[in-house]
Parts: structure tokens; sequence; C-alpha cells
């Protein structure tokens, strides 16, 4: 086990953790979150050993092999797959030893070495890395390609690849996902669920951790407090912690009525799509995990766009690519205000190929592109980051767009994404990448744009900044498109979802977990093709087969969906008697003689609907259980 004994860290004069004690028990799947600077990079440091406790210390024990992604990839001209191979360091010690035995025509040590290979399964070696770069995103042709050829955040998986093929008992992820799709954030979640050792990650995805962690270790106030659970349970044990103290929960109330508008609203406004039932669900989540993010230090909201007229902007017929060749076509859009779109779809399909056609960036083939007159658009895109003006702080920035702005109305609109005191005059060169993307979206938020279009906004953004970002595109009057493995970003702000695969745009008829399922049959006909070569009939014939087997599963799984969502009202109505009851405990005249029996009613009330809860509980949690266990068996 990992134990942390009267630990105390201090990094230069701030001081991080003061007298912490946790363990950390084998096995275990630990998310570890905090605000940014709060140490938990430092955190990792020390169990890596390059960095000293000032008091304390921290034990585990000595034969563990400890693995992590490397921030830097080297320029090397090894394969991908050579490259992953060196994660594996046993596999490559016996590898070399086995070569220089071979040139030394030492039968015997052959003998003992290849023994050593088979017991550690080092034959399949080659078959583990390959399988490891196909779950995060690269092609077979890819596995061949030098190091050197891949950009920089394909290298970063390279090295995500290296530290899975580690034979390791504690493996350290520091958000992991950063440079993954959707399609590839599946699959890492799968592969890490089934990992046997221990980890410790670090994510700002909040679906990420729910699906892998089952506790979470937060640190504040130079403590840090284990939770048992994922996130999702983190984020109710401190919401209940936080509402103990009054000042607090005074200001949870005002964020749950916040929250509540856009759940009503929405409601009135939402079709049947599954999509829109979705999101329906996500938006009554929040109101529920509002309270665990009170001291959240990001608060803004999007101001009305400058203009607004229907359509916005449409795509009539459109191809778009690079050179001659399009890579999408026949593209149909219109964008009212109002309208929010996710996009979905494997990773090379075209998702920000389609952004940047809608933002302008990239001309059509063919087709027509209309915007209307007069409407600003903004787009957010990773390259960006790097066009700020290095030697510029924040508020200059904001001020290159509105020179009349005065500097204490630039000061109080950067604060409210974060940048505050000395930060707000200070150059943004040595920012980090979470503190420039803040910076961006702040710019474009500033334009008052009529359309939105976000590529990825969410990485290097911590889980109290995403939440703001989340709730600030509530208010958005305008049409917001948005590209992002972030899928609590995508339940809580889209309305529709498009598919974008095959060479072609079209809205997506389900929800996130019908794209998983596409995703899974997807990926088992590709396999299936792999191995046999089908006449264009029978390739048509397979894909009517998939289309109803998706909607055979679908079908299959409705009641459990149905029994889950019910569950989850009858949840939400005992909650609300629980909460109604002890809100008149909490009054101190109900304890007075007079009041005796009102009392006692009161207690058999709380009493027969905390037993009521638990009950819908469980089953929500056994219904919720049938459908994961389903989806991945499919």
């Amino acid at each position: 086990m990992i134990k942390l004994q009267n630990l105390s860290i201090r990094r230069g004069t701030r001081l991080l953790f003061e007298s912490v004690n946790l363990t950390i028990n084998p096995g275990k799947k630990v998310g570890l979150t905090g605000a940014n600077g709060t140490g938990k990079s430092s955190l990792f440091a020390l169990l890596q050993d390059k960095l000293h406790a000032d008091h304390g210390q921290v034990t585990f024990p000595p034969h563990w092999v400890t693995a992590h992604v490397a921030q830097e990839t080297p320029a090397v001209d090894d394969s991908a797959l050579d490259y992953a191979l060196l994660g594996d360091t046993e596999y490559i010690t016996l590898q070399t030893a086995l070569a220089v035995a071979e040139a030394e025509h030492d039968g015997a040590k052959q003998s003992e070495l290849h023994d050593q290979l088979a017991a550690i399964d080092g034959y399949t070696a080659k078959s583990r890395a390959g399988k490891l770069l196909h779950g995060l995103g690269f092609t077979t042709e890819q596995e061949t390609h030098p190091v050197t050829s891949f950009s920089g955040g394909w290298r970063m998986r390279l090295n995500l690849a290296q530290a899975l093929m580690c034979r390791s008992d504690l493996l350290l992820l520091d958000e992991p996902t950063n440079h993954l799709d959707l399609e590839a954030v599946y699959w890492l979640e799968e592969w890490l669920r089934n990992y046997l050792g221990t980890l410790i990650l670090i994510s700002h995805d909040r679906d990420f951790l729910d699906r892998v962690v089952t506790q979470v270790c937060h640190i504040e106030q130079q403590g840090i407090k284990s939770y048992t659970g994922n996130y999702s349970d983190f984020e109710l044990a401190r919401a209940e912690h936080l509402a103990n103290q009054q000042a607090a929960h005074q200001k949870q109330q005002r964020e749950i009525a916040h929250i509540r508008i856009y759940v009503t609203r929405f409601k009135a406004q939402a079709t049947k799509a599954r999509q829109a039932q979705s999101r329906i669900k996500a938006l009554e989540r929040m109101e529920l995990i509002a309270p665990a993010h009170v001291d959240s230090p990001f608060h803004f909201k999007f101001f009305p766009p400058t203009r607004l007229i229907a359509p916005l902007l449409s795509l009539d017929k459109i191809a778009v690519g690079y050179g001659e060749t399009p890579l999408l076509s026949g593209i149909k859009l219109s964008l009212a205000p109002g309208d929010r779109i996710g996009l979905l779809g494997p990773n090379g399909a075209g998702k920000s190929t389609l952004i940047k056609l809608i933002a302008g960036v990239l001309p059509p083939l063919q087709g027509k592109r209309k915007e209307a007159k007069d409407i600003r658009i903004a787009y957010f895109a990773q390259h960006q980051l790097e066009q700020l003006y290095p030697e510029d702080s924040p508020v200059k920035h904001i001020l290159r767009l509105d020179p009349k702005a005065s500097e204490a109305e630039c000061r109080n609109f950067v604060g409210g994404f974060g940048f505050h005191g000395d930060d707000a005059l200070a150059p943004v060169r040595p920012f980090s990448g979470g503190e420039k993307a803040r910076l961006v979206l702040a710019l474009l938020v500033y334009q008052k744009p009529a359309v939105l279009l976000l590529d990825e906004p969410t990485n290097h953004l911590d889980l109290e900044m995403r939440l703001a970002l989340t709730m600030a595109l509530q208010d958005f009057e305008g049409a917001l498109v948005v590209v992002s493995h972030d899928r609590h970003l995508l339940r809580t702000v889209a309305d529709d979802l498009w598919l974008v695969s095959d060479g072609q745009a079209k809205p997506f008829d389900g929800d996130l977990d019908d794209y998983r399922q596409w995703l899974l049959i997807k990926d088992k006909t590709a396999k299936d093709n792999s191995t046999k070569t089908e006449s264009p009939t029978a390739m048509a014939n397979t894909k009517k087969d998939d289309r109803r087997i998706a909607a055979e599963a679908r079908q299959r799984l409705e009641p459990l969906r149905n029994k889950v969502k019910k569950a989850e009202k009858e949840m939400t109505s005992l909650q609300q008697v629980i909460n109604d009851v002890e809100e008149k405990l909490a009054d101190n005249s109900m304890y007075e003689a007079c009041n005796k029996d009102d009392l006692k009613q009161l207690l058999l009330e709380q009493a027969a609907a905390k037993s009521q809860l638990e009950l819908v509980e469980t089953a929500w949690l056994e219904a919720s259980e049938a459908i994961e266990s389903a989806t991945q068996q499919a």
C-alpha cells in the first residue's frame, strides 16, 4: 500500500501540504482532484522520487514498478510500434540479452532467456503493443511510421502507449485524455478499468473519472481528504459537507436556483429525442452537484450577441477538403439562434474540417456557404493559444479588442476567468496551457458572437473552469457548434448531435450511449472486414445487418433505460421530501413540548423517505449496471 505519514511539502515559500496522512490500498483506482496549484503534480513528483518531503514520509513497497507518461518525446527514428515496446523494460532487457547470447552462440543462455520470455508472455509483446496503438487511434500503417513523423498530440499518445505497455504496479496518469478523441477515451476507460495495479489519476473529465476511479483524494487547504466512490459520489459528499456551513449554504441555494432555471426552461422546449432527454438528465444532475462548486474562482456569462437573425449561417450541398479532394460532401446545415450542435465521429473523419468550414477558415470546394450580414463568428481551436501576444497581459488583450474600455472594466471582466490581482497585468508568455485557454475563451466571450464554434475547448481546463463554461453556455443566445471528448460538456450543452463519418455529416439519431454502441459495431465490422474481402452486395448486407443489430440493441435496452429514468424521477421526488422534512426539523420551535407529536410524525416521514430512497437507489444502480454490462458485451 501507499502511505503518507505526517507529510508536509513546501515549494518555495508556498505550503502545499501540512501534516497529511493518507493510505491507498493496492489495486485501488484513485482520482486526485483539487484546484490548479494545490499540489497534484508535486504529489506525483514525490511518488516518482523527484521531490522530497520537508517533513514526514511517503512509503510503498520497494519492489513496485512505477509507470508514468513522459512529457517529452525524443526525436527518434524508431517506429511507433518499437517506441511503444520500450515501455516493457523487462521485455527489452531480455531481448537485448538474447541478441548477445545469439551472437556469442551461447545455447544454454539462449534457452534460459527464451524460458524467461515465455514466463512474462514476451512473445505476445508486439501484439499487445499493436492493440494499445490501435486503441489509441493509430492505424496499422502508422505503426511502422517513425516517431519523428508524428505531431505533438500524436507523440503524447505514443508516450501514453509506452506507459501502458509497462508492467507496472503503480500507474500515474496526469490528464491522459487531453490529446485523445472520444473514441480513444472510450477505449482507455475500459483498459484502465481492467488494469490490475494501483492507479492514481489526475483528470478534469468528470465522466472519465466516474467510469474509472473507486476513490477520490481531494486536495484543499493544505490537506488531502479521501472519499469512497467515484467523482459523482465525491461531489455529493462534498456538497453535503459544505451545506453544513451556513455561509456556504446560502451561496449554494443561489447556485441551485440558477441552474433550476435551465432545467425548467429546457424541459418546456425539449422534444422526445434521445439527446434532448439525455440533456434534461444532465441538467438535473448539475442542480445536485452545484453545491460542491460554490467556491469556484470562475464566474462569467456570455453577452447578448450584437446581431441575431435567422438563419445565422447556412451550408447548401457543400463539399470541403484539402487540395482538390473532398473529405466531406453533400453537407446541408442551417444554423439559427439557439441551435446547439455537438459533432461526433472517429478521429480524422472531418469534425475539425467542418468547424473550419463553418468558421470561414476553409473555403468550400463546391456548394454554397451563406453567412448573415454583420454577425460575429467566434472560433476556438487549440492553435489559437499560441497566437496570443506573449508580452501582453490579459487586460492588454481585452484593450486590443476595445480600446475605449477602462482598465477597471477589463480587470473585472478577466477576473471572472481567474485572472486576479497581478495575473491580470502579467505577460502571458509564461502562462500555462490552461491559463492561455481561459484567456482565449475570454476574448471570444468579449466579442459578443452570434455563432460560437468550439473545437476541443476543454483541453487544459480544470474541472471548475469546465463547469463554469458549461453554465455560461446555458445562457448563450446564439448558435453553438462544439467538438469535444468531454461527454459531460456534450450532454449539458448540445441539443442535437451530428455524426461526421464516411465522408458525410448528418444528424445522429440517438445520444452518447447510442454513439458508443455505434463505435463498437463499427469496430467489430472493421475487424470482420479485415479478415475477408466482401463483394459490394455483401457489404451492403453488412451495413443493413449493423443497423438491424443496433436497433435490436436499443430495443433490448429500452426497458432498462425506462427503469433508470423512472428511478431517477423517484429519487428526485424522495430527496425533495427529505429536504422539506429536514428544513422543518431545522426549526428550533419544533423541539418544544407542544410540538412533540408533529416532531414524531416528521421523524417517521424522514425515516420512511430515506428507506424508500435507498431501495430506489439500489434499483437504479442495478439497472444502470445492467445497461453498462450489455453495452460492453455488444
